[in-house]
């Protein structure tokens, strides 16, 4: 069974779901620290005049020590919602596909959830079956008990839990993961590869570090040949 364990993020990028596509069983880490400047809560679009951050802002007291995903709560003081489903209207309306998505999309920005894993997980399982990812199953770390520790050996006690043989990893875990660890956990370890080919984009020129809601609106049901397109 091939498993991947990434941390709960705002409308990611392609190599997100790309992860997503590979797995048969897709972890969201949320019992782990929230940081702050990271991408659980935030991303980028495309607009006509360069990228636009679109963030949700957050209850963090001025600190996040200690702060796990899973506990973020959102902070309703300002209309983010609205102005990041605004945003996303005045960017891609002229895209091909737009209207496609609006009626899929706009319901999760009238939402009101509590806590911030709670609306970005679920946005990113409504996205992945939008793409055509319908085989991989979900659940939260958090579901999980008995599980301690710190970095590989965190990992390796999930994997074992969930019953593993192959972990597939972002490439920038090499920093840190212990191989031998995994050897000896009898666990084979793939490290993704992000080669992705080009695709149409409104405002050119092509800048491929957007949220996948760009490859959305203007591939559609297209989009997943551009996130696994030799597999």
């Amino acid at each position: 069974m091939n498993v991947v364990i990434l941390q709960p993020s705002y409308i990611p990028w392609r190599g997100y779901f790309h992860q997503i596509s590979k797995a048969d069983l897709f972890i969201f880490y949320d019992d782990v620290q929230y940081d702050k400047h990271g991408w659980r809560n935030r991303n980028q679009i495309k607009t006509a005049q360069g990228k636009q951050w679109l963030t949700i802002p957050v209850h963090s007291a001025g600190a996040t020590e200690g702060l796990l995903i899973k506990d973020t709560k959102i902070d309703w003081a300002k209309p983010w919602a609205a102005n990041h489903w605004k945003a996303l209207t005045f960017a891609y309306a002229k895209s091909p596909c737009f209207r496609r998505y609006a009626s899929l999309l706009e319901p999760f920005y009238q939402r009101h959830d509590t806590l911030l894993a709670d609306f970005t997980i679920d946005l990113t399982m409504a996205l992945a079956r939008e793409l055509g990812i319908t085989r991989t199953k979900f659940m939260r770390s958090s579901e999980l008990s008995g599980i301690d520790g710190q970095k590989t050996d965190r990992l390796i006690q999930i994997l074992t839990q969930v019953d593993t043989t192959h972990y597939i990893s972002g490439p920038s875990a090499r920093d840190y993961i212990e191989q031998e660890k995994f050897d000896a956990a009898r666990i084979t370890l793939e490290y993704m590869v992000y080669d992705y080919p080009d695709y149409p984009q409104l405002y050119p020129p092509f800048d491929p570090q957007v949220s996948v809601l760009d490859l959305l609106f203007m591939a559609g049901p297209d989009s997943l040949k551009f996130i696994s397109p030799k597999e």
